[in-house]
């Protein structure tokens, strides 16, 4: 089972570790509305294809809009062998609501 982390668990974890990877799996007009300023976005259709980019040792937060494209990503990614593989709950729909209101949202 895929871990899960509230946005409020994940702005602690990144501002005490700046390795952290934010891997954003929306679709680029979205990403381009809004994200978390560092992620790295590749659309979910685009993950088989750029796994190559990606570390499997790497700690990795797998982003969507609500958090559902995140957990099947995460889960694919677990099963081609990612070990530090963890979705962002809610997505950046909720980060947006807790974190940093003046996100733009949609």
């Amino acid at each position: 089972m895929i871990k899960q982390v509230t946005p409020e668990k994940l702005k602690i974890s990144l501002d005490e570790d700046s390795s952290i990877l934010l891997l954003d799996v929306r679709e680029p007009w979205e990403y381009q509305i809004c994200h978390i300023d560092g992620s790295m976005n590749i659309s979910m259709l685009n993950i088989p294809s750029a796994i190559g980019e990606l570390d499997p040792e790497r700690e990795t937060v797998v982003i969507c809009h609500h958090g559902i494209r995140s957990l099947q990503v995460a889960n694919y990614l677990a099963d081609q062998g990612f070990n530090k593989i963890t979705s962002l709950e809610g997505g950046v729909d909720t980060w947006a609501k807790s974190i940093d209101q003046t996100m733009p949202q949609y």
